[in-house]
């Protein structure tokens, strides 16, 4: 079959696909059947819970962690071993259920198929599932349908039909059957073709099948989603980065300790091994994606009572990170509801909110007009019917201006329905006095060539050219500003027109004035886009509204000024002029994307992540999912938003807040923080355990055992890194620019401050150990080193629990007022500093330990050494505030 459907005349589409208008024959049917298939979108295999658990253990640290516990299994430190097993299988239980429903995008998207559909066979109609439905089938619409297929109407009274979920226009389209010229229309400038999913909002129509299935708009963006690369994100590549470097670095110590110690001869082959074992403990930071995994999950339970509800882990620092928020306009930056918003009334413009039509003289007939020219529905649910119709209905009635006392006082005799040529709509209402009032509706330019008289406050004066000049110059002033104008008319009959034509009615008409609507943008969201500019996070609308409305609202958003409205807009059409290069070099200076197909928005994600930025992208409908799972983040409307935008996201606004999205980014850049925090902390507390082991070996000195090692890294490493996660944000956090996709934890001076630190650390246990050596306070040779082994074995312990309290801020001082703002943090400590005593105070953990008792002065030694760490930190990050400008 052909595709360009549209560029083709409706018989010749019949011809094409060999049926008539009375439908095909049920022999027809199935052999059609057997070569299309069913009317049913494919899915891709899924993936088992299993494979999904086996994968979480393909992570680099999750090994690195396996091989941990493994060691600890042979050094005898079962429990241990078991910490670390535990730790793992629940962060492997965790990812699991976080994603377990990453892939329920098509799912939804074949919920959304209409259930039944009536079509033509053999010149009967008949109602058949949607699923039966082949190409070549004499589909029938009315209002209230879902199109099961796509179609190439045939016959069009009237019809309207709301795609916004698929295109993203704001209004229903106004569907007809004449051939299109253009040589590749937008997907909503397809007025002669009915797409799969979209409503059927108003008239009726007919249409024959031309696709089914994956060969349907929907199809095509099922396909998308399919194939949509899975992407990483950056805290999973920062931390595979990271894992990588560790592994590497661990197995060059642990093996340089053990040529070095082997090649000397002062120890046994077994006992080197157990010290490059020690090592190889010492430089894994086993808490680590227990941490990280805690700190995200905390994050989730924060933003969720935010109502932004985190589907995958990552996402939530993943938000931290964006460099770009690619939001689709309608129903995410605008209400998708018409509003409206402009009444011009007695030759004047004036905002809806300042017009009392319930103040104003009967002579004025504009409100009347509004309300009888209108078929909107009252039901239980709400309004029910064309939005701009509805919105006349709203405006009027949330004026205290009652429609249903209107309907009743001047109820329709006759009507002239709506066109899409003539693009007005009339009806005959009966006054009561003997006379009926005639209403016109529709598009100004159309009404002014039937009016020859205007209304001023009841005053009827001669239409002239001032008057005209007027009324083009306020509806062309409207639509420069993306607002749909609508304009009344009217007359007073004497008698029901006995012929109910637009040539016998529509004529010698009374102009009322005009109603300006628009789909108005979200009270919040200007705040939102000001707040995110402030972030350096740059906002971008893609659309498949009009250029026109879409570079309106982009502007009134401040998303671009009036200066970029003609350069930094672009549609559709112009991008399928450019290749996938030229746009990437070019994406910079675009901000506002109008008129867009689904494979543009993935486009467009593309060519920002071609450029190392991390692209959000916000949607609500069908249209959305592609680009939505190809952004490093997709994020989806709670409320509006379809199954299939939500199914494809990684988070999901719960109040269709678009301000929420700033809040879950500040969220973001505080988890990132945190995380980095503990990094930064572990590692130099790493450092500096592999420093003092590697030192006392090539010093000879009796070194630190691999419990001494594992009990500190236990106590330390587990309850004050985790705190650090629930550190408060750090001032000014949403005024720094994001840090990019090449940062990682490690960015920011934190590689330097975890050497420096670990360094220090190092340095200050072998002080004490050597000092305890040089000056002991026992005599005898076992007991001096049992001593000296207990001073390292403590300081290296205290020291890190003091070094927590520096690593509260990356470069800023820790003597504020918020310091000890963090009762889970203080908690922690003092818990961890009562681990680490009890192995040396409590009778019998000391021989388990293999320490010794330390009197008062051995104590205070340790303590003053543990907290100059605080002192000597806090010393170099005034340095770095003061000449380097760190923040």
């Amino acid at each position: 079959m052909k595709d360009k459907f549209w560029s083709q005349p409706s018989q010749e589409v019949l011809d094409d696909l060999k049926v008539t208008r009375e439908g095909l024959s049920n022999t027809e049917v199935e052999k059609r059947t057997e070569q299309y298939g069913k009317n049913t979108l494919t899915t891709k295999g899924k993936t088992t819970l299993l494979q999904k658990f086996i994968a979480q253990f393909k992570d680099l640290m999750i090994i690195v962690l396996m091989i941990a516990a493994l060691i600890s299994v042979f050094v005898g430190e079962g429990v241990d071993a078991l910490i670390i097993f535990m730790v793992v299988i629940l962060n492997a239980v965790f990812g699991v259920f976080q994603e377990s429903k990453a892939e329920e995008a098509i799912d939804a998207l074949q919920e959304l198929s209409a259930p039944q559909a009536h079509v033509k066979r053999d010149g009967k109609v008949v109602t058949i599932k949607s699923e039966d439905i082949v190409p070549g089938d004499i589909v029938l619409l009315e209002a209230g349908d879902i199109v099961p297929a796509d179609l190439r109407l045939t016959e069009s009274a009237s019809l309207k039909m709301e795609e916004a979920a698929l295109t993203g226009e704001s209004v229903p389209v106004i569907k007809k059957i004449d051939t299109i010229d253009e040589e590749n229309p937008a997907l909503g400038d397809r007025k002669n073709m009915a797409f799969m999913n979209s409503n059927v909002t108003f008239g009726r129509g007919e249409g024959v099948v031309v696709g089914t299935g994956m060969k349907t708009e929907v199809g095509r963006i099922a396909d998308l989603i399919n194939n949509a690369e899975e992407t990483t994100t950056p805290l999973q590549q920062n931390l595979a980065r990271l894992s990588k470097t560790l592994t590497v670095l661990i197995l060059i110590i642990a093996v340089i300790v053990f040529a070095v110690g082997m090649v000397r001869g002062q120890e046994s082959l077994i006992n080197m091994f157990l010290t490059a074992i020690s090592l190889a403990v010492a430089a894994i930071p086993e808490g680590l994606p227990a941490i990280v995994t805690i700190t995200l999950a905390l994050g989730t339970q924060r933003m969720a009572k935010r109502h932004a509800i985190i589907r995958k882990l990552p996402a939530v620092e993943t938000l931290g990170s964006t460099d770009i928020i690619a939001s689709d306009k309608t129903g995410t930056l605008t209400q998708n509801k018409m509003t409206v918003e402009k009444v011009f009334i007695d030759n004047q413009l004036q905002d809806a909110g300042t017009v009392k039509p319930a103040d104003l003289t009967a002579n004025h007939r504009l409100f009347d007009l509004m309300i009888l020219n209108n078929d909107t529905k009252k039901t239980d649910d709400g309004l029910v019917g064309d939005p701009t119709e509805t919105a006349l209905i709203s405006f009027n009635d949330g004026q205290q201006y009652s429609s249903d006392d209107v309907i009743a006082k001047l109820p329709r005799l006759a009507e002239v329905p709506f066109d899409s040529e003539r693009k007005l709509m009339s009806t005959v209402n009966d006054l009561g006095n003997g006379k009926y009032l005639l209403t016109v509706k529709g598009a100004p330019d159309e009404l002014l060539k039937r009016t020859t008289s205007f209304d001023v406050a009841g005053e009827v004066s001669p239409m002239d050219d001032a008057e005209i000049k007027l009324i083009q110059d306020t509806n062309h002033h409207l639509a420069t500003k993306a607002i749909r104008v609508l304009g009344f008319a009217y007359q007073i009959l004497d008698e029901v027109p006995t012929e109910l034509t637009s040539e016998a009615v529509e004529k010698d008409l009374i102009f009322a004035g005009l109603i300006g609507m628009i789909d108005p943008e979200r009270p919040e969201v200007s705040q939102a886009v000001k707040e995110a500019q402030e972030a350096g996070i740059r906002p971008l609308m893609i659309t498949g509204d009009h250029r026109d409305t879409a570079g309106a609202i982009a502007k009134r958003l401040g998303m671009i000024t009036d200066e970029e409205m003609n350069t930094a807009v672009i549609t559709g059409a112009e991008l399928d002029s450019m290749s996938d290069d030229e746009l990437a070099k070019r994406v910079n200076q675009y901000s506002v994307y109008a008129r867009v197909a689904p494979e543009h928005k993935v486009r467009i994600v593309n060519a920002w992540q071609k450029k190392g930025k991390i692209v959000a992208m916000t949607g609500d409908g069908v249209n959305d999912a592609p680009s939505l799972k190809q952004a490093d983040i997709g994020v989806a409307m709670g409320i509006t938003g379809t199954e299939v935008s939500k199914g494809a996201s990684d988070m999901i606004l719960a109040d269709d807040n678009f301000s929420t999205i700033v809040v879950a980014v500040e969220e973001g850049r505080k988890v990132f923080a945190n995380i980095q925090k503990a990094i930064q902390y572990l590692l130099s507390a790493n450092l500096g355990e592999v420093l003092t082991l590697f030192v006392m070996t090539m010093m000879g000195w009796q070194i630190l055992a691999p419990v001494h090692i594992l009990w500190i890294n236990l106590v330390t490493d587990t309850f004050p890194a985790i705190a650090l996660g629930l550190e408060p944000a750090e001032k000014n956090s949403m005024q720094q620019k994001p840090r990019g996709k090449s940062a990682s934890f490690l960015s920011g001076g934190v590689s330097s401050n975890i050497i420096y630190q670990g360094l220090l650390e190092g340095a200050i246990t072998l002080f004490v150990y050597a000092m305890a050596l040089a000056f002991p306070v026992h005599s005898g040779s076992q007991l001096v080193h049992a001593d000296a082994l207990t001073m390292a074995f403590a300081t290296l312990g205290l020291i890190q629990l003091f070094h927590a309290f520096n690593s509260k801020s990356i470069h800023g001082s820790i003597f504020s007022a918020t310091t000890l703002k963090n009762k889970f943090f203080n908690w922690s400590i003092v818990i961890s500093f009562a681990l680490l005593a009890l192995t040396i105070i409590v009778p019998g953990l000391n021989d388990i330990f293999h320490v010794s008792h330390l009197d008062g002065f051995q104590w205070l030694i340790v303590l003053a050494s543990s907290v100059s760490m605080v002192v000597i930190v806090e010393i170099v990050k005034f340095v770095q505030r003061k000449f380097f400008h760190a923040v």
